[in-house]
């Protein structure tokens, strides 16, 4: 808390409304420590984190704990470098909590236009909180302060560590360094960035330039996501909530590389599809707007819950399809039949991976992440592709998507699934978009550009 002498100074320089901004403020604050420390300690993920954010009230708090969480995971090694610099011993772990409100502090004071004296006072008093002894906030205050007073020397260390360097842990960047040398350090600064927030029109009810009138008429600058039919790249992300006709549906947010999806799988009018992994339902959603929703489509997920989100998207842009709960890697039941007039004619396999493509918009994918997990998740998407394969008719067409920069993951996949199944054929996918692979194409994310993609088409002969 805040000692007897500053708390005379701050009620003398602001008014009694500013006073309590810092009671206000110290919720927000505590709040994203507790989200911070459930993910750097608990092993949680961000997004099931922030659910707690319904608990205040004010919008403005609760895009500032989200702003809070996201840099400060993506600054991670940099706010724990300079946390261990400053504590004279490390904290034990029940304290943990506390150093995640710690290093909460310090990323306003290094990364943000928070004035110090207000982000100070607030972490200051948001000690009180946690349930902490009495030291807590005098330690906090104390740290906080010091590093105010060193900062030159604390941020320009002599020999900074890869990790703090590039704000990424070392494995993944041993793995991104060996996949990719000539391009590793654009991928780690475009995956440290802020992502572009793109939207998807929907061309059932709008086009792509009478959509972007709208947004101008509504303040929002937005241009054509590049290698996209219907795609909008705003100059500002919004909320979704702000923008104009997202509740009709007119609009979606998606990424440019997550809408090729839908364009490389090219299903017609008519034909029986399956979205396998489908949740949260954007690629769904796209493949019906491309063809009016005159085909038969199931949505298919192994969550439950993730399938509610599916159903909740698709009515929101009155779209209609089959969701079915399902494991892609034991198919059993209606969706999984494998007879002349029920096999799929295009199947899209959206397998669960590292997500390392997507790290800007997932920053706790960096912590969260191990490199034991590669084969893990590598022997899963082998099982997907063996036991989907059987459902897709002759001449049918199977897209294998992936959010993830790991060759293991991706080509070295697509070959050793060619060489099990010598009726399967891999497609070349023409454009000018990503990089040519021995199998499909690779997306890097790029600044103010897309995720990261891969994509590959197999055909099955006919």
């Amino acid at each position: 808390m805040l000692d007897d002498n500053e708390r005379a100074k701050y009620q003398r320089d602001y008014p009694d409304a500013e006073v309590d901004k810092v009671k206000r403020g110290a919720e927000v604050r505590a709040t994203a420590a507790l989200a911070v420390h459930a993910v750097r300690d608990q092993g949680r993920s961000l997004d099931a984190v922030l659910t707690r954010l319904d608990d205040l009230e004010d919008p403005r708090d609760r895009s500032l704990v989200q702003a809070l969480c996201y840099g400060v995971l993506r600054t991670l090694p940099r706010q724990e470098n300079l946390a261990a610099a400053l504590l004279l011993r490390p904290l034990k772990r029940a304290d943990r909590d506390l150093e995640a409100l710690v290093l909460v502090g310090l990323y306003q004071l290094t990364e943000t236009r928070i004035p110090p004296h207000a982000a100070i006072a607030a972490t200051v008093e948001a000690a009180r909180t946690l349930g902490k002894a009495a030291w807590a906030p005098a330690l906090v205050n104390a740290l906080l302060r010091r590093f105010q007073r060193e900062r030159a020397r604390l941020l320009d260390p002599p020999d900074p560590t890869p990790e703090v360097r590039w704000l990424f842990p070392g494995w993944l960047l041993e793995w991104l360094r060996t996949a990719w040398p000539k391009h590793w350090c654009a991928i780690v600064t475009a995956s440290n960035a802020r992502p572009p927030m793109t939207l998807r029109v929907n061309r059932l009810k709008t086009t792509r330039t009478r959509y972007g009138r709208r947004l101008g008429d509504a303040g929002l600058t937005a241009h054509p996501a590049p290698d996209t039919a219907q795609g909008l790249t705003l100059e500002r992300p919004v909320p979704s909530a702000e923008l104009p006709g997202f509740a009709d549906g007119l609009v979606s947010v998606q990424d440019a590389g997550a809408q090729l999806a839908a364009e490389l799988l090219d299903a017609r009018p008519g034909e029986r599809v399956l979205d396998a992994c489908a949740a949260p339902g954007g690629k769904s959603a796209h493949i019906l707007e491309r063809t009016g929703g005159k085909l038969d489509l199931t949505a298919l997920d192994i969550d439950p819950v993730r399938l509610e989100q599916v159903r909740a998207n698709l009515r929101r842009l009155s779209l209609s399809v089959r969701v079915v709960q399902g494991d892609a890697t034991a198919p059993d039941g209606v969706w999984a039949q494998t007879g002349a007039q029920t096999r799929y004619h295009r199947i899209l396999l959206d397998a669960p991976c590292s997500a390392t493509g997507v790290i800007r918009r997932h920053p706790d994918i960096k912590w969260l992440r191990r490199d034991s997990d590669i084969p893990t998740l590598c022997e899963v998407q082998a099982r997907m592709l063996d036991a989907l394969w059987p459902l897709l008719r002759p001449g049918g067409t199977l897209l294998y998507a992936t959010c993830s920069l790991l060759p293991a993951e991706n080509e070295e996949q697509i070959r050793a699934f060619l060489g099990r199944r010598h009726d399967a054929q891999a497609r070349p996918l023409e454009g000018t978009w990503g990089l040519a692979r021995p199998w499909g194409r690779q997306i890097l994310p790029q600044a103010g550009g897309p995720d990261g993609f891969y994509y590959a088409l197999l055909k099955k002969s006919g």
